[in-house]
């Protein structure tokens, strides 16, 4: 599990990664909102672990902003705030869990595993649903591009839900080639592009708006103008 944690305390932060790595997670740790940017340009994290009370931006500001830039990822809040009507506040601010400090790291494990089992939960049956522009339907592999049905491989429409899990975010051929292909697979980044070129065949050619654009020197990403779940 790839998280993202962003807390402004060095002694804090540094822990909390210490004892996730230890765990087995795989945990970037981001001082502030700014440099939690930073990180989630080029990489994908599957949950965000916020500190409520940071600097220049706090925890709920920057939780606000994730989710009008229609990013996804499950959120965690950590604070020390324990009034219901902070706990509110933070879930109406669109995280998916709230955490008071101080805590004990078996129960943010447990918390972390649980969101983790939730989004991937959350995907069975899913309707994911780009406006009138795209329509995915996860548990039957279901692609309706412009009210046309598109039909994919495995393989291509993996790499449509990673990327409309990340709309307008860019994605590097090694993120797309990790979580597609896995880690340890043994292909080529030119592999990834050839993949996105028949994904681009079916996807895009057939219709006016392009969806998949190539940004020079960096990777792939998927244009949408809105996207919800049902």
């Amino acid at each position: 599990m790839n998280i993202l944690l962003v807390e402004d305390d060095p002694k804090l932060g540094r822990l909390i990664q210490f004892k996730l790595n230890k765990e087995g997670f795989r945990v970037k740790w981001a001082l502030n909102a700014d440099e939690a940017d930073m990180f989630i340009e080029r990489d994908t994290f599957d949950i965000f672990l916020l500190d409520w009370m940071m600097p220049k931006k706090n925890g709920i500001a920057f939780c606000k902003e994730l989710r009008a830039a229609r990013n996804l990822t499950p959120i965690l809040i950590l604070t020390a705030k324990d009034a219901i009507s902070d706990k509110v506040m933070g879930l109406n601010a669109g995280a998916d869990d709230y955490l008071v400090k101080p805590f004990a790291f078996e129960e943010l494990i447990a918390r972390l595993q649980a969101l983790h089992r939730r989004k991937e939960t959350n995907w069975n049956g899913e309707l994911l649903d780009l406006g009138e522009t795209l329509q995915i339907r996860i548990s039957t592999m279901e692609v309706v591009r412009s009210g046309s049905p598109v039909t994919l491989t495995r393989r291509e429409f993996q790499l449509l839900v990673f990327m409309a899990e990340h709309p307008g975010q860019v994605l590097s051929r090694e993120q797309l080639q990790n979580r597609v292909w896995g880690m340890d697979a043994e292909i080529t980044l030119n592999a990834v592009d050839a993949a996105i070129k028949l994904l681009r065949k079916k996807v895009d050619d057939p219709f006016q708006d392009k969806m998949i654009q190539s940004v020079r020197g960096m990777g792939y990403r998927l244009t949408v103008k809105e996207i919800s779940r049902v």
